[in-house]
C-alpha cells in the first residue's frame, strides 16, 4: 500500500513537470518572436532613414550600400 502511494505521488509530480515544460517552451518562443520582430522593425527604420539621407545628400555610394542592405534584410524573411 505504501508503494502505491509513493508511485502515485511520483506520477503526479511527473505530470505537473510535463505540463509546465511545453508551456515554458511556447512562452520562450513567443518572447523570441516579439524580440525578433522588434529588431527587424528597428533595423528597417534605420535603413530607410539611411537610404533617404543618401537620396537627400545625393550620396550614390551610401545609397547603393544602404539599399543593398535593405534588400538583404527582406530576402531573409
Amino acid at each position: 500500500m505504501k508503494n502505491r502511494k509513493i508511485y502515485s505521488e511520483v506520477m503526479k509530480s511527473r505530470e505537473t513537470k510535463n505540463r509546465n515544460s511545453p508551456r515554458e517552451t511556447v512562452f520562450d518562443i513567443y518572447i523570441q518572436m516579439i524580440i525578433d520582430e522588434s529588431l527587424f522593425k528597428r533595423k528597417k527604420e534605420l535603413l530607410e532613414t539611411k537610404v533617404n539621407q543618401a537620396i537627400d545628400t545625393r550620396n550614390e555610394g551610401l545609397f547603393m550600400e544602404a539599399s543593398a542592405e535593405y534588400r538583404r534584410l527582406f530576402s531573409k524573411t
